[in-house]
């Protein structure tokens, strides 16, 4: 298992609000991969604050209850995924009305875990997950944004949710409230295969074929990685731009 994560400002932005981070952890019992990413919102640089909380917390949890006396609780995955989705939420909501200059604070977090053959995605929000199996190109998670559910009854089409004056009002989040929902996957995985973590700088502006496209090609993934925000950059830049692209080897 190898990967790459990179977050880039963009060309618009004063400052960068995504925080994303990557976990190999090496057991007796095969190696484990912990992978989280979160677009922050709120402002006065306190988006900043909620990405890197929920992002460093839930891997922090995860690596806590996931391995323990050596063991992987591989059977109780969805149990303390939701867990650590709650633990996340609540300190972030915490921080939020406990600390005037981060009311109103909040973020997107998708996480990944990958063990042998086993790929859990778990998000809140609308940065996204992705899996390249097979030459085939899919979107495992559903966004949790006012244009997704408008897609999803057929009222605009993807392409018209590009440039929906709506398009960055998301659903659920991180922190806004005392309790959290979270949308959990599971998909069994080759080796070979890529799994894409990146916020809506990517997604909000380029085409899925154009992303599908660059993480086929057959370079190292941390120049893919740079590639991919160099597109967002290139077409569009209006937002900061983070990915963490992992290969099962």
């Amino acid at each position: 298992m190898i990967y790459s994560c990179a977050s880039d400002i963009g060309k618009v932005r004063k400052n960068n609000e995504d925080y994303c981070k990557g976990e190999i952890i090496d057991t007796d019992f095969g190696s484990i991969g912990i992978f989280a990413l979160a677009d922050g919102m709120g402002g006065h640089k306190k988006g900043e604050v909620a990405s890197k909380l929920a992002v460093e917390n839930i891997i922090c949890f995860l690596k806590e209850n996931l391995l323990q006396s050596s063991n992987i609780k591989i059977d109780y995955v969805d149990d303390i995924i939701k867990q650590a989705y709650n633990d996340v939420n609540s300190i972030i909501y915490e921080k939020s009305i406990n600390d005037s200059e981060c009311e109103g604070m909040g973020t997107t977090l998708t996480t990944a875990i990958l063990y042998k053959e086993n790929l859990y995605v778990a998000n809140v929000g609308d940065s996204r997950c992705y899996l390249l199996s097979k030459n085939k190109f899919s979107r495992l998670t559903i966004d949790h944004s006012v244009v997704e559910e408008l897609v999803r009854a057929n009222v605009i089409t993807e392409e018209e949710a590009k440039k929906h004056p709506r398009r960055n009002h998301i659903t659920r989040a991180m922190g806004t409230d005392e309790i959290v929902i979270v949308d959990i996957f599971k998909h069994k995985i080759d080796r070979g295969d890529r799994i894409l973590l990146a916020s809506d700088g990517l997604t909000g502006f380029v085409e899925d074929s154009i992303i599908k496209e660059i993480i086929t090609e057959d370079e190292p993934i941390i120049e893919l990685t740079q590639e991919l925000i160099n597109i967002a950059n290139d077409i569009a830049g209006k937002d900061n731009i983070s990915v963490i692209l992992i290969e099962d080897k």
